[in-house]
């Protein structure tokens, strides 16, 4: 089974998301065996690299006050921990696109979902800024990538081509939402669903292909 997982290091729901699949798949063990693999997508393209106060950002973009955001981050945060993800204080959003052409030269290397669970950590755990040279260069060396070789890829413009074409590709599928889960290129499952959901649908598509 093929999983395609859309998603951007910015997005909180997309770490309770990859969590929650993981479980499922844990779960479901060996009988279906499966490849994963980590699609690009921004949620601020337009961010500039000094980035942008959170608060006064969420407000803006989705039309919420402070209150009404506090509301949201605990439960996101109550959801995070049930599937073994610990959130931290966000208190600025950055601009990705240097994290994406990593994670592209990541699945060269091997290392796609553990930089992918790193940044994770880095962003919405401490709150590092994750189009920082240094802390992507520390997510590689944390999960055995070279930090020389990821500081080469950052400070290059190498992989922005092939990060834009699979955005794009994304964006022309429908893809306009993260977390996106697409099953065997026909499948789609939206948001940080609980691991129960991932767990009966996975199970499903793989008892009607078979």
């Amino acid at each position: 089974m093929k999983i395609d997982f859309v998603s951007d290091v910015a997005c909180p729901w997309c770490a309770v998301g990859l969590n929650s699949l993981e479980l499922a798949l844990a779960k479901i063990g060996p009988d279906i065996p499966v490849e994963l693999h980590f699609r690009p997508f921004e949620l601020n393209p337009q961010m500039g690299p000094e980035g942008e106060d959170a608060t006064e950002h969420l407000s803006r973009k989705y039309g919420l006050t402070p209150a009404q955001l506090d509301r949201n981050r605990a439960g996101i945060r109550e959801r995070g921990a049930a599937v073994g993800f610990q959130f931290g204080d966000r208190a600025r959003v950055w601009n990705t696109f240097d994290a994406h052409r990593l994670i592209h030269w990541a699945g060269l290397e091997g290392k796609q979902r553990e930089l992918k669970h790193a940044l994770f950590k880095a962003y919405h755990g401490r709150g590092d800024n994750p189009g920082a040279v240094d802390v992507l260069m520390r997510a590689a060396s944390e999960v055995g990538l070279d930090a020389e070789r990821a500081r080469e890829v950052i400070e290059s413009d190498r992989y922005a081509a092939e990060v834009r074409a699979e955005e794009r590709h994304w964006q022309q599928l429908g893809v306009n939402s993260v977390p996106s889960v697409i099953i065997n290129d026909r499948h789609l499952i939206q948001g940080g669903q609980p691991p129960e959901v991932f767990e009966q649908a996975l199970r499903q598509l793989a008892g009607a292909a078979a």
